[in-house]
C-alpha cells in the first residue's frame, strides 16, 4: 500500500500538473543511438537502433520519444504518463502524424507490469530524484523486469554533493514565495529573491559566486520547467554510490553516464587520480569521489543487467563498429599547417595544428550531417601513419572527448542535400506551428525564433520549389521586401540542412 505521504505527493504532482502544462523537448543523451554508442564501447552488444524497441517512462506528452518513433521507422515505442492531459496531447501528436509504431497510454507507474513486455532501451528522464522512495524502486525494479539481456536504461536524477546547493537555494525560495499561489509570480519572486541574496554578499564572496550560478540556471530556464523542477515539493538527489547500490538490488549495474566526460574534468587531472589510487580497483568508489571533485548536482547514468563483464578499457575493435561525424566550422589557423575548428556545441573555437587531427576533421566536415564509417576514415589515418586499429581508437577518442566529433551507431535518413523540392521532417512542421522550438532528426533541440523561419519550416513538405517558395511568403508576409524574402530562402535551407532538419 502507498504510504499516505507518498499518495499526497503524487496528489500534489497531478494539481501541479493541472495547473501549469510541463513543456516537452527532446533529450539527445536518451536516445537510442546515443545510448548504443556507450554500450558498445563497454563492450556490450546493443540492439540495432533501426529495430529496437524503447520505452519512456514519464513520458509527458511524448515530447521526447515521438520524434524517435517518426526518425526510427522500424522500431517499436511506448510510454506512459501519470499526467492524462498530457497524455491525450501525445496521442492527438501520433494521430496527426499518422505514426504507426508507438503507443502512450495513461498510468500509475506503480500500476504497469508484465503486460509492457521486453526493451533494449528504457528512458526515465526526470523521475528518480522527484518522486517518493516507493516509486523510485519500483522504477529500478521495472528496469530490472523489462530490459533486455543487451539492453540499456537511461537514468537521470538530481545529484549529490552539488544536490545539497540547489536544496539550500529552494528552503530560501520557499520561505520568500509562502501565500503566493499564481505560478507566474513564484517564479519571478524566486528569481528576484536569488538575485537579492547574491547583490547582498560582497565581490569575490563565495556564496555570491553560488547563488549567481543558480541565479544564471533560473534565468535561462522557461517558467513552465522551473516552477515543476525547482518549485516541486518533491526533491530527492541522491549519491551516485547510493543509486548504483539501489540498482544492484534489482540485477543492475551501473554501465557508464550517457555521455563522455568533458576534457577539463577531474576524472583526467593526474593529480586527482593519485589522490584516488586506494580505491583504484573500484570504479564505483573513484566515480563518487570523482562527483566530490566536480560538486555534482546532476547524472545521467546507464544501467544494464548485472551478468555482464564490462571492459572499461574501451577496446579498440568496438571502434570499428561506430560511425563518425563533425558539425564544426573550419577555418584558417594562426599559420599555415593549423587550422582553427568552431565546435557547435558551446561555440567554442579550438586552435589546431596536428596533421593527423586536421586531416580527418577535413575529412568528416564536408560529409555533415552525414558520418562516416571507420573503414572511410582509415585511408586518412593510413595516409598519417596510422595503420593500427588500436592507434585510431585513441586517437577518435581523444577527439569524441574534446566534443569536435560525433560517435553514432546509426544513419537517420538525412536528405543527400538540398534538393529542388526541400522537405523538412514532419515532426518539424508540425511543432512550428504551435512551438518556437522543434527537433531534428539527430535528436537536438533547435530555436526557431525568427517568424519568417518559422513559418518556412511549416512549408518545407516537399511539394514547393523555390519560386513556389517565395510566393507562399510573399503572401504571408506581404510588409516585408520580396528581396529579403528571396535572399532567405538560400540561407534558411542551408541553416535547416545543416541542423538535420531535411530528410531523404
Amino acid at each position: 500500500m502507498p504510504s499516505e505521504d507518498m499518495a499526497d505527493e503524487k496528489v500534489q504532482e497531478r494539481d501541479s500538473y493541472d495547473v501549469v502544462e510541463y513543456p516537452g523537448f527532446v533529450y539527445a543523451d536518451t536516445h537510442p543511438d546515443q545510448l548504443a554508442v556507450m554500450a558498445l564501447l563497454y563492450g556490450l552488444e546493443p540492439a540495432p537502433i533501426e529495430h529496437c524497441r524503447v520505452l519512456e517512462i514519464a513520458c509527458n506528452e511524448g515530447a521526447n520519444v515521438i520524434p524517435m518513433a517518426y526518425a526510427i521507422p522500424g522500431g517499436e515505442f511506448v510510454g506512459f504518463d501519470l499526467a492524462p492531459e498530457c497524455i491525450a496531447r501525445g496521442q492527438e501528436r501520433i494521430r496527426r502524424l499518422g505514426l504507426k509504431n508507438i503507443r502512450l497510454f495513461q498510468a500509475n507507474l506503480l500500476d504497469v507490469g508484465p503486460e509492457l513486455g521486453e526493451f533494449d532501451y528504457i528512458i526515465a528522464h526526470g523521475l528518480y530524484a522527484w518522486v517518493p522512495e516507493p516509486v523510485r524502486d519500483r522504477l529500478l525494479s521495472l528496469c530490472g523486469e523489462h530490459l533486455a539481456p543487451n539492453g540499456v536504461a537511461f537514468i537521470s536524477y538530481n545529484a549529490l554533493p552539488g544536490g545539497y546547493l540547489r536544496k539550500m537555494s529552494r528552503e530560501m525560495i520557499f520561505a520568500r514565495i509562502q501565500g503566493i499561489n499564481d505560478p507566474q509570480q513564484q517564479v519571478e519572486e524566486a528569481i528576484a529573491f536569488i538575485k537579492s541574496i547574491a547583490n547582498a554578499r560582497p565581490e569575490g564572496d563565495i556564496y555570491r559566486a553560488l547563488f549567481e550560478e543558480q541565479l544564471k540556471r533560473l534565468t535561462t530556464g522557461r517558467v513552465a520547467a522551473i516552477f515543476h523542477d525547482d518549485l516541486s515539493p518533491a526533491y530527492h538527489p541522491v549519491y551516485f554510490s547510493q543509486l548504483v547500490e539501489h540498482a544492484n538490488r534489482h540485477g543492475l549495474q551501473y554501465l557508464s553516464e550517457a555521455v563522455l566526460p568533458p576534457p577539463n574534468d577531474p576524472c583526467f587531472k593526474a593529480d586527482f587520480q593519485n589522490a584516488i589510487k586506494p580505491a583504484a580497483s573500484d570504479i564505483i568508489a573513484q566515480e563518487q569521489m570523482i562527483d566530490f571533485a566536480r560538486m555534482r548536482m546532476y547524472r545521467e547514468t546507464l544501467l544494464c543487467r548485472a551478468d555482464h563483464k564490462l571492459t572499461r578499457n574501451f577496446p579498440a575493435e568496438q571502434f570499428r563498429g561506430l560511425l563518425y561525424s563533425s558539425s564544426a566550422i573550419s577555418s584558417s589557423g594562426e599559420s599555415e599547417n593549423a587550422r582553427y575548428y568552431t565546435l557547435s556545441s558551446g561555440g567554442t573555437k579550438l586552435h589546431c595544428n596536428q596533421q593527423i587531427t586536421i586531416a580527418l576533421m577535413e575529412k568528416l566536415i564536408p560529409a555533415w550531417p552525414h558520418a562516416l564509417s571507420f573503414d572511410a576514415l582509415m585511408p586518412v589515418l593510413a595516409a598519417n601513419g596510422i595503420t593500427a586499429v588500436e592507434q585510431a581508437a585513441k586517437l577518435l577518442l581523444q577527439m569524441a572527448v574534446a566534443k569536435m566529433i560525433e560517435l553514432h551507431t546509426w544513419k537517420p535518413t538525412l536528405a543527400d542535400g538540398i534538393t529542388e523540392y526541400p522537405r523538412a521532417t514532419a515532426t518539424s512542421r508540425l511543432e512550428a506551428k504551435t512551438h518556437a522550438y522543434t527537433s531534428t532528426l539527430r535528436h537536438f533541440q533547435l530555436e526557431l525564433t525568427d517568424t519568417v523561419g518559422r513559418y518556412f519550416v511549416q512549408l518545407l513538405d516537399g511539394t514547393r520549389d523555390r519560386a513556389a517558395l517565395l510566393e507562399a511568403l510573399k503572401a504571408e508576409f506581404p510588409q516585408t521586401s520580396v528581396e529579403e524574402l528571396e535572399q532567405g530562402i538560400e540561407t534558411n535551407l542551408n541553416f535547416l540542412y545543416r541542423a538535420t532538419l531535411l530528410e531523404a
